[in-house]
């Protein structure tokens, strides 16, 4: 039970190593990869952030990984981002493949079930978004869509 408190100095002092030079390592692959990586524009983007977050966690607090074994892999993610979203951007068929659209919920005012039930919304949500968008209700919506990012946008009617 003692190890799971305090297992020694080692660990501690690895770890006052590591984690600034993989910070710092972090922060020029993210700069050299321009502001796209990080930008959560849709859920593949969001998963990538996800990903790099989670490896250098594992660079920062594995005994058994070396940093350059770390580094290795965020470059590799940050590297393979970029082919994407470059591929994405150069090939719409690409883009299609690996992005999800946005969706249509409400139309005219009207709720749209079906698009609703796909997507796992309910009205309550729906209605929420209109009035943080300064609308009273449905009725107050040209359109409500989910968009990639999961965020639902209100076009008010006029």
């Amino acid at each position: 039970m003692p190890d799971a408190i305090f297992n020694g100095w080692d660990g501690v002092l690895r770890i006052l190593l590591i984690a600034p030079a993989a910070y710092v390592a972090l922060i020029l692959i993210l700069r050299m990869s321009g502001k796209r990586t990080l930008a959560k524009l849709n859920a593949f983007d969001f998963i990538i952030t996800i990903a790099i977050g989670s490896t250098l966690a594992s660079v920062i607090t594995s005994s058994t990984l070396s940093l350059v074994d770390g580094l290795a892999a965020l470059a590799l993610l940050v590297g393979m981002q970029f082919v994407v979203t470059s591929a994405s951007v150069r090939w719409p068929w690409f883009n299609e493949a690996v992005k999800a659209e946005a969706t249509l919920l409400v139309r005219k005012g009207e709720l749209l079930p079906q698009a609703m039930r796909r997507q796992r919304i309910t009205s309550d949500e729906i209605e929420a978004a209109i009035r943080q968008s300064g609308g009273r209700g449905v009725e107050d919506a040209e359109a409500v869509f989910l968009e990639t990012d999961g965020s639902l946008a209100v076009t008010r009617a006029s």
